[in-house]
This record gives C-alpha cells, sequence and structure tokens, in this order.
C-alpha cells in the first residue's frame, strides 16, 4: 500500500507541475483568444475551414505573425491539439494563427493546400484587427503541416488563383513531411488503397507537383527548418535533399537538427514555454528582413541536443 501511495503521490506532483508549467507560460502577460473563426466557407465537398487567434492583449504597435498548420498524415490532426502553443507564442508578443484544413480521404493534396492558402488571405485581411502586422506573416507547420506551409510558400500559383501576391515574410519548417513526396511515392511504389494515393493520387506527374523541391526560386520567402535526429528515415532524406537543393537559391537558410528528438517530440517540445526554439525563431524572424536583403552563401547549420 505504501508503494502504491508513493507511486500515487509521484504521479500528482507530475500532473500538478505539468498544469503549473501549462497556467506560467514565460510571464502571467494576459493574452486574448479567439476561437473557431471561419477563413474558409463550405464549397462543394469541403465544409467550413476554421482558425483559433491567440494574441497579446495590451498592443501598442503591431506584432509579428505566425500561423501554424498542424501535421496528421495530411488526414487527421486538429487545431484545438495546439492551443497551448499559441498561448505561449502570444505571451512571447506574437500572434499566433491556428488553423485547421480538409483531410484524406475527403480532400486531396491540393485542396488542403488552397485552404492553407485562403487562411493567409484571411489574416493579411483581418488580422490587424487582432494586433497583428499583415506585413509581416510568417507560415509554420510541422510534419504534414510543414510540407504543405513550404509548398505553399515556394509554390507562388496558388496565390496568383486568388488573384494576390504571396504577402508571406517567412516560412518555419518543424520536421517537415513531404519535402520530397515524389522521391518517396516513386521509392515505395504504394499499392490501391494506400493513404497516400488517397492525398496525391496514383499520377507521377501529380506527386511532382505537390513537392516542394521541385518550386524552389531565388525569389522565395526565407526560411527555418528544423529535424530531428531520430525522426522518420523519410523525413530525415527528404530533408536533407531539400537543404542541398537549397544552396543554389538560399544556401545561408538556417537548419538546425536537434540529434537526440523523434518525430512528435520535435512539435511538443513547444508545449515547454522556456524551451530554446522560442527565443531562436523570435531572433530570426527579427532579421529576416536583412536576410532578404543579404547574400551570404555559408549554409548556416547546427547541430542541437
Amino acid at each position: 500500500m505504501k508503494s502504491e501511495a508513493r507511486v500515487t503521490l509521484i504521479v500528482l506532483t507530475i500532473i500538478l507541475g505539468a498544469f503549473l508549467l501549462t497556467l506560467s507560460g514565460c510571464s502571467f502577460k494576459r493574452i486574448t483568444r479567439s476561437k473557431d473563426i471561419v477563413y474558409q466557407p463550405s464549397e462543394k465537398s469541403i465544409p467550413e475551414q476554421h482558425l483559433n487567434i491567440f494574441a497579446p492583449r495590451k498592443i501598442r504597435e503591431l506584432r509579428d505573425v505566425i500561423i501554424f498548420v498542424h501535421g496528421g498524415n495530411w488526414n487527421s490532426g486538429r487545431k484545438s491539439q495546439y492551443n497551448i502553443i499559441g498561448k505561449h507564442w502570444s505571451k512571447k508578443g506574437v500572434v499566433y494563427v491556428i488553423i485547421d484544413y480538409p483531410l484524406s480521404p475527403s480532400a486531396k493534396y491540393d485542396a488542403m493546400a488552397e485552404s492553407t492558402v485562403m487562411s493567409v488571405k484571411w489574416v493579411k485581411e483581418h488580422i490587424v484587427q487582432y494586433g497583428g502586422n499583415p506585413d509581416r506573416i510568417f507560415l509554420s507547420g510541422h510534419s504534414a503541416g510543414g510540407h504543405l506551409a513550404a509548398l505553399v510558400s515556394i509554390d507562388d500559383h496558388y496565390f496568383k488563383k486568388l488573384s494576390i501576391e504571396n504577402p508571406i515574410a517567412g516560412t518555419i519548417l518543424i520536421d517537415a513531411a513531404g519535402l520530397d513526396m515524389y522521391g518517396y511515392l516513386m521509392e515505395e511504389k504504394p499499392r490501391a488503397g494506400d493513404t497516400y494515393l488517397n492525398t496525391f493520387t496514383n499520377d507521377p506527374e501529380i506527386w511532382k507537383k505537390a513537392t516542394p523541391l521541385y518550386h524552389l526560386h531565388k525569389n522565395m520567402a526565407p526560411m527555418i527548418i528544423y529535424r530531428g535526429g531520430r525522426s522518420y528515415p523519410s523525413i530525415m532524406t527528404s530533408n536533407e535533399k531539400f537543404i542541398k537543393a537549397l544552396q543554389d537559391y538560399a544556401p545561408s537558410t538556417p537548419y538546425r537538427v536537434q540529434e537526440k528528438k523523434k518525430h512528435v517530440p520535435m512539435i511538443t517540445q513547444f508545449f515547454n514555454p522556456w524551451n530554446g526554439r522560442y527565443g531562436e525563431i523570435l531572433k530570426w524572424m527579427a532579421g529576416v528582413e536583412r536576410r532578404k536583403q543579404s547574400s551570404g552563401d555559408d549554409r548556416n547549420a547546427s547541430i542541437e541536443n
């Protein structure tokens, strides 16, 4: 009984610690939460799509904006799972937007990309009301969300379909999947019924269109890229190919490899408000304009725990 009581006490201590961690953030600054805002009305087979906004309560000047696209293998996940990250970012002075988007099998990757672009358009038009700077919109994503963030950041045709200029100031990729979706599917040769064929069809030409690696160009928004050192092999391989290809377009792109991290912990690390990635990303965001004007040709790669 004593041992059971001791285990119970330990578990309660852990739960209490996690709860206090969630409450504390980096300070007790108050924030505003605006949830389930419609950014895309229902159309054909695509239902209404919503977003959540977390912002500092007191804003004296417009703040940088991050739009986050969640992961989930293109067929699962929801924005509410990441609200704690939105709270942490808003306490650090950022207006943080988390979106839902249509999922496979009811939607293919291009519908997901189009919804992502619709969310960016909505933010561009409305984020001033929440204290965000419409000229400082950063797009971020983890896993499948990283693929969508990279694709629409690089391939301007999605914005051209809406008759607007690509407004993305910078892109933050967190263990992004699908950066070389074409190479992966060509190698794996998925069979009928495979979830990836639901998302990307069975047409290799469409696989190539869906692959950010094939849309790189010198005028794309700057990026910062994080990868887990113990992530899935396909993610590690595609990220390395992506970084190698970037040498011809944006050779100074920061590339952070966190050697001890697996795929899921690459995003759950942001549940900790004191995680060092917050400061790194804030510093990078502050220097994006200078980086866009520079022509450095060194690869900024580092190995971190």
